[in-house]
């Protein structure tokens, strides 16, 4: 057995330095463990992630049952569930492991979750816990603020369960499989991170190496520009908190409804927003943005609606839609670089946004997106041409009926 363990751990280290993701590597791990004698019926592995809504990820392998992955929303409150678990008392307790067989009549440990597993047929349980940045394993940590680590644990469904030699070879492997998991958190946050702060496109491009200050490169877009109602008015009556809250029920529904429809999210100018629709990568942009800004209409209805219903403020929104050439790229100083669109077709579609109240329309559009499809857009209306501040050329500007 010792030296298939030594070729495993060399093969684990080798899946972290090719950032094999840990769905793809855990099931051929957990097969090789089978296959040298360890009789594993379940595996799950569980790390903390470094997103705003996600804050733990677990990865599962089942004998029966393959890969699978759960994401734990972050929550102040923990559910009944986590707090009657082994995982919970492996964490909040000074221990580095708990270990107990499932098969016996009065269990030293006994949680719900024992019953769910012995219904499946388990007869052990393992679990050990590993925080990357301490030495000391076995000190208690904040079950609802984990650290950077990872917790194994195992079942086993033969009759005698783990043997010592079986759990000392487990033990073996902690270390380069907790390396292989930090290698693999590290890049999971790193995607996190970037595409909560940068958008899920900017994300990809600077995570393949797009870094260098000043690159850029031309694409055709729809472009964006979105604003709450009276927010300057809002600001200095309500609270801060409230303002926050506000401003987080509102661009809720505005990013999802702008990501569902393919749409990349740039950058929030407090109560605005800007994205693109990549004319590259989405087939029928046009039509696409409109259908998204029709959506995103309707769907301040019910947001309004609860909103009333719970006492809160309300608003509407303005926003203006234009096509043209951008420059896509980083921008700024040699520290903080900025990944966003600049060019004549951003300034227009600014300029667009900021006469909707002149030609008291919530929604303006330019005639770049809505002329090729006002044939199959019935709801397209032109308003007429303006001239806008800053750009040479009258524009004839539409809305949405």
């Amino acid at each position: 057995m010792t030296a298939a363990l030594t070729d495993l751990t060399g093969w684990l280290i080798q899946q972290g330095l090719g950032n094999t993701p840990v769905e793809t590597w855990l099931e051929t791990f957990c097969v090789r463990l089978v296959e040298i004698g360890i009789p594993l019926h379940r595996v799950s592995l569980s790390m903390r992630a470094h997103h705003p809504e996600i804050g733990t990820v677990a990865f599962r392998w089942s004998r029966h049952g393959g890969n699978e992955r759960e994401n734990f929303q972050r929550t102040r409150d923990a559910p009944e569930e986590y707090l009657s678990s082994p995982i919970y008392h492996l964490l909040s307790n000074n221990i580095e492991e708990i270990r107990q067989r499932l098969n016996v009549p009065d269990p030293d440990l006994d949680f719900p979750i024992f019953d769910v597993f012995r219904e499946r047929g388990a007869t052990d349980y393992f679990a050990a816990k590993r925080m990357f940045l301490r030495e000391d394993h076995a000190a208690p940590i904040d079950p609802m603020r984990t650290e950077e680590g990872v917790v194994v644990s195992l079942t086993s469904d033969a009759p005698e369960g783990f043997s010592d030699i079986h759990l000392d070879s487990i033990r073996q492997l902690l270390p380069p499989l907790c390396l292989t998991l930090k290698c693999a958190a590290n890049r999971l946050m790193a995607e996190d991170i970037t595409a909560a702060y940068m958008g899920r496109d900017a994300s990809k491009r600077v995570l393949s190496g797009d870094i260098t200050r000043g690159s850029s490169q031309t694409i055709s877009a729809v472009i964006l520009y979105f604003d709450l109602r009276g927010f300057t008015k809002m600001s200095e009556t309500l609270p801060g908190t409230a303002i926050i809250e506000m401003l987080n029920d509102y661009f809720g529904v505005v990013v999802d409804v702008v990501e569902r429809h393919g749409g990349n999210v740039l950058k929030f100018m407090g109560d605005g927003m800007l994205a693109i629709f990549d004319m590259e990568q989405i087939p029928d942009t046009r039509r696409v943005a409109l259908r998204a800004v029709l959506e995103l209409r309707d769907a301040f209805v019910p947001l309004n609606e609860r909103r009333t219903a719970s006492g809160l403020v309300t608003t509407d929104f303005t926003l203006g839609l234009h096509a043209g050439d951008v420059l896509y790229g980083n921008i700024g100083g040699k520290n903080r670089l900025d990944f966003t669109v600049i060019g004549p077709a951003v300034n227009t579609t600014s300029r667009m946004q900021g006469m909707c109240s002149a030609v008291d329309q919530a929604i303006v559009i330019s005639a770049r997106v809505a002329a090729p499809v006002l044939a199959d857009v019935p709801q397209l209306v032109s308003l007429g041409q303006y001239r806008l501040r800053g750009v040479r050329e009258r524009q004839e500007l539409f809305t949405l009926d």
